[in-house]
């Protein structure tokens, strides 16, 4: 009987909606460039960029990157860029690219970024259905394959689409031949070409990486990404405030890379540029205050300090740390929920012991100066985000999609649940539909998605996904709490109903399956069946380091019937039932005998599974799974 009564009381204090009024606001005739403009009329001489060289940091003021913005805007429109005309930019994260994507808008272009790890067949079709006529490349082998996409698609073959080096690297063309005084182009036609966008002007096309079929084109507007950035200087001043820096390394492919990048320059935060291969030097040496990550980052990380403590006492004292730093984490929640007093005497002293014998030296590894982690681009597993807030690392999970340019909710630092994605960022609005879908309306919402006659697409032709009362329908699952705070449950399309007709939501099962340190991904299978199973992929690096442990040495293939691993995997696949009835949990598992990766095509470029090809590409195991 309590356990119903509290079940009632729990839905009663749910919402259906959730709003946050607008911040700031802007002039109807402004875009994006009017934020450079504004940076630099603030503070010509401060730090805006910090650009990477072989010597260490070289700064960058505001009045310096403008300049060169300039410089490579009139350039692109003395080579014939007209008003309106798209731009591809395929590229690593860098100076170089931000610097492009400022000197296009000026010249009253529209930018079309493309994930630098894409095929020639899908540059192909960006390149074709953007009408892109120029395309900025990092390098000559990105050049050579954007060439080998334009030479195998008839659509582009005859169309004027000159490649453009983003470098000194090799002969032949770079962007900074295209700059420079002298080209004819005078202070008023440059900012004819830079005023002409509004608000309501389409800004950039950004190609939605697509877990199935072909990508969409989102019609992202100037409104939609200054005002976001406006608001979220606003929303956010502990974050991006005075003294704030920054290290970027996810794609600027993705939108949320973008939003907030264009954020940092709003807010005068001093931006960096980064890499995979040279990351931990890097967070060494520019020492951010925030960092932007996705889930997997947080998960390597943890892993790898787990490995580092492994053997003997310290394995011991890094899992109590981390219990302590959790159940920390914890009683701040309960406390800021009015659930508790927040964290006891006992609990505050062992938090202080492990803050010096472990808490510090996991926070060096960020460059010693970060205090927030900003989350995105899927789920963060709640045990995770406690472990890291509870070690000083403060995690501010959000929510949003390219249809709403990125953040529509996020938690701050003055108001985090940790589980949830936040509460609706200023000028947005959720909704939480009769079937549980999450809706959102506001200042992030597109106005649509291209089409071949590049206009925004029809709602009837969408499924109705941008609907008349001006929301839209994001195809995930959610809840909204007393507070507002908004809780992703999972994907409407990725719904599993069994053979016994029991609903099952795969996205929770498989977050908990992921917090083994030996699985990397784990897809939850059951549609149409007699019970629910699992495809787990097995982390590479991590099943070394557990191989080496026990005096192993196990490749991927062999780990995938290895008794002792089968067994490891068994005991995560327990944790994760222990959260769901016996009708949703995972009766049986096969561990796929090679990793998923970004190249095979497993992952999309924002490292979401492919869920569809993944079980489609494996049909033996999946009929192993439910043989008799």
């Amino acid at each position: 009987m309590a356990g119903e009564l509290e079940a009632e009381s729990q839905q009663q204090a749910r919402r259906t909606e959730a709003s946050a009024e607008l911040l700031a606001t802007l002039p109807p005739d402004a875009n994006v460039t009017d934020l450079l403009e504004s940076r630099v009329a603030e503070d010509p001489d401060a730090e805006l960029f910090s650009r990477r060289t072989e010597t260490g940091w070289e700064p960058v003021s505001a009045a310096q990157f403008q300049r060169e913005v300039v410089s490579l805007a009139q350039g692109l429109i003395a080579s014939g860029l007209d008003a309106g005309d798209r731009v591809a930019v395929i590229s690593a994260s860098s100076y170089a690219w931000a610097l492009v994507d400022f000197a296009v808008w000026y010249a009253g272009g529209v930018p079309v970024p493309i994930y630098e790890t894409s095929s020639p067949s899908q540059i192909a079709y960006i390149l074709a259905d953007s009408g892109a006529r120029r395309v900025f490349v990092e390098s000559s082998h990105l050049a050579l394959k954007v060439q080998e996409a334009i030479a195998d698609s008839p659509e582009l073959a005859q169309t004027w689409l000159p490649v453009t080096l983003m470098s000194e690297e090799g002969t032949g063309s770079n962007f900074l031949s295209l700059a420079g005084p002298g080209l004819g182009v005078s202070e008023r036609e440059l900012e004819l070409h830079r005023s002409a966008a509004r608000l309501d002007s389409l800004a950039t096309l950004v190609y939605t990486s697509g877990t199935t079929g072909r990508p969409k084109g989102c019609e992202i507007t100037h409104g939609n990404l200054a005002l976001l950035a406006v608001n979220l200087h606003a929303h956010l001043p502990e974050v991006v405030g005075p003294g704030a820096r920054t290290l970027m390394f996810l794609p600027l492919a993705h939108v949320l890379a973008r939003a907030v990048q264009i954020t940092c320059i709003a807010s005068g935060v001093v931006l960096g540029h980064s890499r995979q291969s040279t990351l931990l030097e890097d967070l060494a040496t520019f020492q951010p205050t925030f960092l932007l990550a996705v889930p997997r980052v947080f998960e390597k990380v943890y892993s790898a300090a787990q490995e580092r403590a492994a053997e003997g006492v310290r394995g011991s004292l890094f899992e109590r740390a981390a219990e302590t730093a959790r159940e920390y984490s914890r009683a701040l929640d309960h406390e800021a929920s009015g659930q508790g007093d927040g964290p006891g005497r006992a609990l505050r002293l062992r938090h202080a012991v492990f803050e010096r014998l472990v808490y510090g030296r996991l926070r060096a590894a960020f460059g010693g100066q970060v205090s927030t982690i900003v989350s995105g681009g899927s789920a963060l597993s709640p045990s995770l985000a406690h472990f890291f807030r509870g070690a000083g690392l403060t995690v501010l999970e959000g929510y949003g999609l390219t249809e709403t340019t990125a953040p529509c909710t996020v938690n701050t630092p003055g108001a985090t649940r940790v589980g949830s994605v936040g509460q609706p960022v200023p000028g947005t609005s959720i909704r939480i539909d009769s079937n549980g879908e999450v809706l959102v309306k506001g200042i992030g919402v597109i106005r649509g998605y291209r089409t071949d006659a590049g206009e925004p697409a029809a709602a009837q032709a969408l499924g109705a996904a941008f609907r008349e009362d001006g929301y839209f329908a994001t195809g995930d699952l959610g809840a909204l709490d007393a507070d507002g705070f908004l809780t992703i449950t999972g994907r409407l399309k990725d719904v599993l109903v069994t053979a016994g007709g029991k609903n099952v939501v795969p996205g929770p099962l498989e977050e908990a399956l992921r917090e083994s340190e030996l699985v990397a991904h784990a897809v939850v299978v059951g549609e149409g069946r007699p019970f629910v199973g699992a495809l787990v992929a097995l982390d590479g690096d991590q099943l070394a380091a557990w191989s080496r442990r026990r005096g192993r040495v196990l490749s991927i293939a062999e780990a995938s019937d290895d008794p002792e691993v089968l067994a490891e995997v068994q005991q995560a696949v327990d944790v994760a039932n222990s959260t769901v009835s016996r009708a949703e949990s995972i009766r049986r598992f096969v561990v796929l005998p090679r990793e998923l990766t970004l190249e095979d095509g497993d992952l999309t470029p924002s490292l979401k599974l492919r869920r569809q090809r993944l079980v489609a590409s494996f049909p033996e195991l999946l009929s192993d799974l439910y043989s008799a």
